[in-house]
């Protein structure tokens, strides 16, 4: 894969990297692609997944969890908490 191919995946957007992701793997199940163009269309799959990993990450990171006091009246905002 090069990186002309990495570099038009960094500018998807987290939808669009998922709709291609799901054609990929489309293809791939259907067994109708030739042994080359599997192998280059999964690297671009990896890619993609890779991409689609890092925004959901960067999405995770802002989100806060607000904070109430006593009164339940917001007070603040700290990070959520990760599992």
């Amino acid at each position: 894969m090069t990186d002309v191919a990495a570099t038009d995946i960094a500018a998807y957007s987290f939808e669009k990297a998922v709709a291609e992701l799901e054609s990929i793997v489309a293809r791939l199940e259907r067994g109708d692609v030739a042994l080359d163009e599997s192998i280059s269309i999964y690297e671009r799959g990896e890619l993609l997944k890779k991409h689609c990993e890092a925004l959901l990450s960067a999405a995770e990171n802002r989100i806060e969890k607000i904070r109430l006091d006593r009164a339940g009246k917001p007070v603040g905002a700290e990070p959520l908490d990760k599992e």
